[in-house]
């Protein structure tokens, strides 16, 4: 799982919208209470990408993860971009086939 959110934390950061997507499962969601919305798919997952990561240039760098099981991991970022500075939290489950297919996130 960790070297999934190191892959996911580098694409983003390089604001590589397609290699971030690569990592997540077709059906994949990202609930985002921070901003308010779900976004769900592949579509879904390339907005949010690029409006919260490419849109705000936004930087994010691992603070810690904690696995909870082989499917869950809690996971702390810090965030900068062009809406200042932010701790996250997103709680990640990936599927057998080792894909992402949630994100719950939210700001500390």
């Amino acid at each position: 799982m960790q070297k999934l959110v190191e892959s996911f934390i580098a694409t983003a950061n390089a604001f590589d919208v397609e290699g971030a997507l690569s990592l997540f499962a077709t059906d994949a969601v990202i609930d985002d209470v921070s901003v308010g919305d779900t976004f769900v798919g592949q579509g879904g997952v390339h907005q949010y990408l690029e409006r919260f990561f490419v849109g705000y240039s936004t930087s994010s760098r691992l603070l810690s993860i904690e696995e909870i099981d082989d499917f869950h991991s809690d996971v702390r970022l810090d965030f900068t971009g062009g809406f200042g500075h932010e701790i996250g939290i997103l709680k990640v489950a990936i599927n057998p086939d080792g894909l992402i297919e949630r994100i719950d996130a939210d700001l500390e």
